[in-house]
């Protein structure tokens, strides 16, 4: 990942409707990534009734919950959470790439844009960074959200 994130667009978010879909799997970067996000699209303007939190077992399950949550009427965008580290074998990247593939094919499918925010990390360390650290891929998460729900609304017309 760059450490070189683009410039957030401001967004009228008070009209927004997201979906995000958190994996429980390593329960403390995950839940550090969640509460990343949430904050990110409250301080946006986001309203509470106009978001849908829901939690699965792991990021390889983010893809079908994202694909009920933008298949409901109103959603403008969902963000999936998740973090895999690796570990003595390549599971972490072979999970993350399925889970990419699978992500954009709900995104795909539904019209409803989707943040893959499952962070792929080699070391606990490098995911500590992403999640929890002075990388803040949350708060990056919640500003693509923002601008393509916008996007999605403005193309929708």
């Amino acid at each position: 990942m760059s450490s070189f994130a683009p410039a957030t667009l401001d967004v009228d978010a008070s009209a927004l409707r997201l979906g995000v879909v958190a994996a429980r799997y390593n329960p403390a970067l995950a839940d550090t990534l969640l509460a990343r996000v949430l904050a990110g699209l409250r301080a946006a303007g986001v309203k509470e009734k106009n978001l849908v939190v829901v939690r699965v077992p792991g990021s390889h399950e983010t893809p079908w919950a994202a694909g009920r949550l933008a298949r409901r009427k109103a959603t403008d965008c969902v963000i999936a959470l998740g973090v895999l580290v690796g570990g003595d074998t390549n599971h972490h990247e072979l999970v993350g790439t399925s889970v990419s593939h699978a992500l954009q094919h709900v995104a795909a499918g539904t019209g409803v844009p989707v943040i893959n925010g499952v962070i792929v990390a080699d070391t606990l360390v490098q995911a500590r960074a992403r999640c929890a650290g002075r990388l803040d891929r949350g708060a990056e998460f919640a500003a693509a959200a923002l601008e393509m729900a916008a996007l999605k609304r403005r193309l929708s017309r």
